[in-house]
């Protein structure tokens, strides 16, 4: 990050959910941001402040108002209340964009699998500047997302941006037709399980049992979106379609340790849908909350990438045990 960083003549701008980094990767990223800075770049910083007392995921971020204030450029607290700022990009002189599932924390980057996608592209800069924009200049989620989703030729590859809230219920049937229409395979990496349309094309794909499908999942995190249901009236109609999913195809779950002040973060934190030759990778939880949250997501058609990011989750997957509810 601090090479991508480095790299900037001009201009970045970035989004972050949560940047909360120990000290000696503060001096590794933080120095490259103030170089930067001392070099003339004109830096943007824009970061979620507040969340709702009662999520269960995503964990609530631990980004110090003071320290941004202290930044020698100008940043943005965005507020998380009632839907999260959860991007993590960065836009580089107007021609590359860093982004993925990262947050900027140590425990981000040494204790949860993720995933980060670079892309020199001065047309896909152009979308995720429009998305900033809107977050910078009006301070309000709910407003965010509205950015043209058309498709993008990036060295002879098709890219798709989507970005939440303003496109989230088309990303989410998106992914969920992407993932009905496919004829060979279907990998997820995604903490939880959620999304309406999503999660049903998933059921009724496993239970065809025409396709491999198979991915890997948070558990801890799964069992407390459960617990939500049940308070909130959801469990009767969504629980049956996740036992669906995670008894009828190989679910592995990840025990993470539970959120709490002043406990580690080491989810399964990457967010990944592969259908095909076709990947969606980003910020965006498979979850409803996730379609209303400032996400963003790439959609990009390219059997190699697609091949690179199956085997990962099946990677990850080989880590942890089948997922059990009970």
């Amino acid at each position: 990050m601090a090479e991508f960083v480095a790299a900037a003549q001009h201009t970045l701008d970035i989004a972050v959910y949560d940047l909360s980094l120990p000290d000696d990767l503060a001096a590794i990223v933080g120095g490259a941001l103030r170089d930067a800075n001392t070099r003339g770049v004109a830096l943007r910083l824009a970061y979620n402040v507040d969340y709702p007392k009662s999520i269960p995921v995503p964990p609530p971020p631990a980004t110090d108002p003071d320290l941004m204030a202290s930044l020698p450029f100008p940043t943005a607290a965005i507020p998380g209340i009632p839907d999260l700022m959860h991007h993590k990009y960065i836009v580089r002189d107007a021609a590359s964009v860093w982004t993925g599932s990262t947050n900027w924390t140590g425990d981000s980057w040494t204790r949860e699998e993720n995933v980060i996608v670079t892309v020199d592209s001065p047309e896909l800069a152009t979308r995720y500047t429009a998305d900033f924009e809107q977050l910078w200049t009006r301070r309000d989620v709910q407003h965010s997302g509205k950015v043209d989703t058309s498709p993008l030729s990036v060295s002879d590859t098709t890219i798709r941006p989507w970005f939440c809230p303003g496109r989230g219920e088309q990303l989410a049937h998106r992914i969920a037709k992407a993932i009905g229409t496919a004829t060979r395979r279907v990998r997820i990496a995604s903490p939880v399980l959620s999304s309406a349309p999503i999660l049903a094309t998933l059921a009724q794909v496993v239970t065809d049992g025409k396709l491999d499908v198979a991915g890997v999942v948070d558990r801890t995190q799964v069992l407390e979106v459960i617990q939500q249901w049940h308070a909130n009236g959801n469990a009767s109609w969504k629980e049956p379609l996740l036992r669906t999913v995670l008894t009828h195809a190989p679910f592995s779950g990840k025990i993470s340790t539970p959120y709490g002040p002043g406990t580690v973060h080491d989810y399964m934190h990457a967010k990944v849908t592969v259908a095909d030759d076709v990947v969606f990778v980003g910020s965006f939880n498979l979850s409803h909350s996730g379609e209303l949250n400032a996400e963003n997501v790439l959609e990009i058609a390219d059997a190699a990438l697609a091949e690179r990011l199956a085997a990962f989750i099946d990677g990850v997957r080989a880590k942890y045990p089948p997922v059990q509810l009970s």
